[in-house]
């Protein structure tokens, strides 16, 4: 014999009348605690009006007087200099950190409280990494084969020998080149041991244009020679015969790419002119992340926000009082 009771009907009507009596009940609070706020409003709408004008005006004001300003420099550190230049970077961020206006006047920062931060990141560029270089190439796809490849582009490991870097400041106030930048270039660009490098490289790459502006010289004698044999000869109708079997297609190859080399190596010499070379500079970018530059919208939501809740606490409190004393 089964033990469970049926279920009666009435119950079932009972419990239903009270959740729609209680769900009728929240929903005239509700109305009601609309209401009251309409009225709390209506009350206090003149001190409601004032607070989001002063707020606003003191909003105006802070965005004039505290706005922050991004520079960026984008740098090819040169002679394996990078984590040199991460460190110089990162000691003078320190520096400002601890408010050292001594050192960071000594580097030929004239007004340092103008700066706020400084730090140092490189530009992901692994087309640039691996374009031309076999043994890079092969790294990263060592690398790859054991973990995620968009994870090992930027990793330490891996960014800190790419050839770009970006160098972010932000200062308090507008500034110029002369204020911030030149003496941070010059201060990453005074090391006597990166300095024998350079010297050393730019000889060697200028011996190497040298040497191969003579070939090029001595191609264009050989060239020369060639050419007026073939016309003494009257066999310039013969051309491309001479060209197949005297391998003056070669020549003029190893011509052309002693050439190419030559312009890029005299390229070369104008990145190798600094120790971490500059080669674009941008200014005064005012920052507009965040709330910078908001203050005038939030300030005066602040205020009435802090009001209204201050409304809404001290009726709460009252309510919660006059239940006390009814005892309810």
């Amino acid at each position: 014999m089964s033990s469970n009771s049926p279920t009666n009907p009435d119950n079932q009507e009972i419990d239903l009348a009270q959740v729609s009596r209680k769900l009728s009940h929240a929903y005239e609070n509700f109305l009601s605690w609309i209401f009251r706020g309409f009225l709390f409003i209506k009350r206090n709408i003149i001190i409601l009006a004032v607070l989001f004008i002063v707020g606003a005006g003191l909003g105006f004001f802070l965005d004039r007087t505290t706005t922050i300003y991004n520079h960026e420099i984008i740098v090819a550190p040169n002679f394996g200099s990078t984590e040199y230049a991460y460190s110089k970077i990162n000691l003078i961020n320190s520096k400002i950190k601890e408010n050292d206006v001594k050192f960071l006047k000594s580097i030929g920062i004239a007004n340092p409280k103008l700066i706020a931060e400084i730090e140092i990141e490189p530009i992901t560029d692994i087309y640039n990494f691996v374009s031309g270089k076999e043994q890079n190439f092969e790294l990263i796809k060592l690398m790859a084969e054991d973990g995620d490849i968009n994870k090992i582009i930027v990793d330490e490991t891996t960014s800190i020998n790419y050839t770009n870097h970006r160098i972010k400041i932000t200062t308090t106030k507008i500034v110029d080149r002369k204020q911030i930048i030149d003496p941070i270039l010059k201060y990453l660009n005074e090391s006597s041991y990166f300095f024998d490098i350079q010297k050393s490289v730019q000889e060697s790459t200028r011996l190497k244009i040298q040497a191969n502006e003579r070939t090029i010289a001595q191609i264009d004698s050989l060239l020369s020679n060639f050419s007026s044999i073939s016309k003494g000869n009257g066999k310039s109708d013969k051309l491309v015969y001479y060209n197949e079997n005297t391998q003056l297609n070669d020549v003029l190859q190893t011509k052309n790419e002693l050439i190419q080399d030559v312009a890029n190596r005299k390229i070369e010499l104008i990145n190798l002119s600094h120790i971490v070379k500059d080669s674009s500079i941008v200014l005064n970018v005012k920052n507009t992340k965040s709330l910078n530059g908001k203050m005038k919208f939030v300030i005066p939501f602040l205020l009435v926000g802090i009001f209204l809740f201050l409304g809404m606490f001290k009726s709460f409190y009252k309510r919660q009082m006059a239940k006390l004393k009814t005892g309810n």
